[in-house]
């Protein structure tokens, strides 16, 4: 499963300076981690005292959770910096043997990238069995923990009626926010997203092109980030998130307002489903602390924390609780959402999405 237009796009960002090293020879960890039992893992994951992650974030799917019982289980500290998919592999890349990171969480489409340029070090973890075959790389360069579908989340205090499908964007007069589509898998799925509403498909995206420019030459195309804080200020009309994004926001921000009215619906015309991976960095100086926490991810603990998170785990034998289950959006509201039918199709698409939505796109904002 590899995929060498997403390899030729990153290597094209050595030319503006944003990523060095594509054709450099990968001088990955010689450790063997698939060679030793996890109890052995773990106990090297005590003595290597920390795991620094990049892209898992406490407030995106209940990371937080995952990394304090991490923490706690292996006696380690942990750190994180915030980052989109393809500026993580950039980062391990860069840094290569002064590695200062541990492990990734990247789009599903950016694991065989990853693993391609050569910046994974495998370990399949001891719940390999219970994995899909779509979902994991065969030696364990990647491997999906959670996937996520998308949502637009609407602020009811700002609008009247929250849509339901992007034709209701586009009949309406509502602000969308989408986040980076140059960078971000989450914004990348909701272009897609759009164009299968309109007629589109992995191998062609001028619809979901089309439809934001259209937004975009009207003034309803929010060029700003995502970030709960914006929807919290009530800066953001309309945001399409992953589900667990939108779900998880409207919590955090109920928590402190309880009268704040936050609507999250599945698109009825288009909504993308997608996963995301860890990697473990190939240059890492701490290989078993980044095993044991890929371990505990993929555990039913780190899968239920997963689904506290609002995100759907990617093992389907954890039995979630009642209360966990009860806060999900009702399964109906899945019925036309969908993974990804063309990887090959898509990867191409996403390799010259920087660009293009540069030029159709935001050339055109208001």
């Amino acid at each position: 499963m590899k995929s060498k237009l997403l390899k030729a796009g990153l290597c094209a960002l050595v030319a503006c300076g944003c990523l060095t090293g594509c054709a450099e020879e990968s001088a990955a960890n010689t450790v063997d981690l698939n060679s030793m039992t996890f109890k052995e893992i773990a106990q090297k994951a005590s003595e290597d005292g920390e795991v620094n992650s990049v892209g898992m974030p406490d407030t995106w799917a209940n990371w937080g959770e995952t990394w304090t019982e991490i923490e706690e289980t292996y006696g380690i500290t942990h750190t994180d910096t915030d980052m989109s998919s393809a500026e993580e592999l950039a980062l391990f890349a860069n840094e290569a043997n002064d590695a200062t990171k541990d492990i990734g969480d990247v789009g599903q489409s950016f694991g065989p990238v990853a693993e391609e340029q050569e910046v994974t070090l495998p370990y399949k973890t001891s719940y390999w069995e219970s994995i899909p075959d779509w979902a994991k790389d065969d030696d364990g360069d990647w491997i999906i923990g959670y996937y996520g579908t998308i949502t637009f989340i609407t602020n009811t205090d700002l609008v009247d009626t929250a849509p339901t499908s992007w034709q209701d964007v586009l009949d309406g007069d509502y602000t969308v926010t989408i986040g980076d589509v140059s960078v971000a898998t989450q914004a990348q799925s909701a272009l897609l997203s759009a164009a299968i509403a309109f007629g589109g498909s992995e191998s062609d995206i001028q619809p979901g092109l089309d439809f934001f420019k259209t937004l975009a030459e009207e003034g309803r195309l929010d060029m700003g980030d995502t970030s709960v804080a914006r929807l919290e200020k009530g800066e953001i009309e309309v945001a399409v998130l992953w589900d667990y994004n939108s779900l998880g926001y409207r919590s955090q921000i109920q928590a402190n307002n309880p009268d704040a009215n936050f609507e999250v619906s599945v698109p009825t015309d288009g909504a993308i489903q997608s996963g995301y991976c860890t990697i473990i960095n190939a240059y890492t100086k701490r290989p078993y602390a980044a095993a044991a926490s890929r371990e505990y991810i993929l555990s039913d603990e780190g899968q239920i924390n997963l689904a506290k998170g609002f995100a759907r785990p990617i093992r389907d034998d954890v039995v979630l609780p009642e209360e966990v289950q009860a806060q999900l959006l009702p399964d109906e509201q899945y019925t036309n959402a969908r993974f990804i039918e063309d990887q090959e199709a898509w990867d191409a698409a996403v390799a010259d999405l920087a660009t293009s939505w540069q030029e159709e796109v935001v050339a055109y904002a208001q």
